[in-house]
């Protein structure tokens, strides 16, 4: 009878074991996820930030205000040679 009850202690304590691992498991995913969520956030913002950025460089009046800094101009309309 003893054999029996110990029997069935081993498995409610490895039932409960087990169940505990899991939700040790589920609780840990959660916050990797939360934490790739925010990750993922942050270079979401990194990257709208990055495109303002690209695009305030590549802007003509930028281009030309920097040419015009080293000496440069546009070219006049007899300078401009077009190759067939």
């Amino acid at each position: 009878m003893i054999a029996i009850w110990v029997a069935i202690m081993v498995v409610l304590m490895a039932q409960l074991l087990v169940y505990t691992w899991c939700r040790v498991q589920y609780v840990q995913t959660g916050y990797e996820i939360t934490e790739a969520t925010q990750e993922h956030q942050r270079l979401m913002d990194l990257h709208r930030k990055l495109q303002v950025e690209e695009a305030r460089l590549r802007s003509p009046e930028r281009i030309m205000r920097i040419g015009r800094q080293r000496g440069l101009v546009m070219p006049g309309s007899k300078q401009v040679v077009v190759i067939p």
